[in-house]
């Protein structure tokens, strides 16, 4: 089965960009008028920096529905959480990564997008993950990394993403990296600061001891995205009324092949982008001088 570890980058066909009409309001007329709001907006706001040519745009209209000042306030979001996790994230490249990226299958994509033409994001908290190789900040700058390519496409501008937490394994060596902290950086991230469509969270293979972890997310989750996380154990048939077997691999009761590849078949992807990565880096609150 030949698989393609990169991004779509094509513009949308006409069937995408009727999944966006009907979604997201999004016509040639709306666009254009929202892209050119958004822009003036920027030139006012002069404590952001952002970049304002008309794509780089789009990643931040498409999942406000194209109101050019909820965009705004996302980007704000955005730089908000850039400036308090300045010591994670600034100027954090591909390359910073590569040794989880290669040697450690913590974090994967999977190679195909699910039967809603949405990408797939897999994390393995479980069993898979030795918090003593890649730290728990490691793994959220592995994500973070990931997004900052997934928002290039335009189909999953539209379509959005899936995030599928295995737990599979799970004992206390991971439990203890998944601290208050983590817990809050993370959820932080997918409801303040990501310009995704973050459809659905399924949690699958879970454990008892899952009671622990999921005790410290709680505190941060907000009714969103709380409607948007599914917790089906070991139950796949259950899993699969939200994600097809026909676009999952055995690992998870579907028809597809197992999985025999991870981050290290992504990363030169990953590292092909670096250009936006750079640009991405640069964008949010203008630096203070003295």
């Amino acid at each position: 089965m030949t698989r393609n570890f990169d991004i779509d980058t094509d513009p949308p066909t006409p069937e995408l960009l009727e999944v966006a009409r009907k979604e997201l309001r999004e016509t040639p007329e709306l666009r254009e008028a929202s892209i050119k709001e958004l822009r003036s907006l920027l030139k006012e706001a002069t404590d952001l920096h952002y970049k304002d040519d008309d794509d780089f745009l789009l990643i931040f209209l498409r999942p406000c529905h194209f109101y050019p000042e909820s965009a705004l306030k996302m980007m704000r979001r955005i730089a908000e959480f850039k400036k308090n996790y300045n010591n994670l994230l600034h100027n954090l490249m591909p390359e910073d990564e590569k040794r989880a990226f290669t040697e450690h299958n913590v974090v994967n994509v999977l190679a195909n997008r699910d039967q809603k033409g949405r990408r797939v994001l897999l994390v393995n908290c479980g069993a898979l993950w030795d918090p003593k190789q890649v730290s728990s900040e490691q793994l959220f700058r592995l994500f973070y990394l990931i997004h900052l390519i997934a928002q290039l496409e335009p189909e999953t501008q539209i379509n959005g993403a899936v995030v599928i937490m295995d737990f599979d394994g799970l004992s206390l060596k991971q439990v203890k990296a998944l601290s208050p902290s983590f817990s809050k950086l993370l959820l932080t991230f997918i409801q303040e600061a990501l310009p995704l469509r973050l459809k659905e969270v399924h949690i699958i293979k879970q454990p008892y001891i899952f009671k622990l972890v999921w005790a410290l997310f709680t505190p941060f989750i907000k009714e969103k995205l709380n409607k948007r996380m599914f917790f089906h154990g070991g139950d796949m048939k259950k899993f699969h009324q939200y994600v097809s077997p026909d676009v999952l691999p055995k690992n998870y009761g579907g028809s597809l092949p197992e999985i025999d590849y991870s981050g290290k078949d992504w990363l030169p992807c990953v590292g092909k982008y670096v250009d936006h990565i750079g640009r991405y880096n640069e964008c949010g609150f203008v630096a203070k001088t003295d």
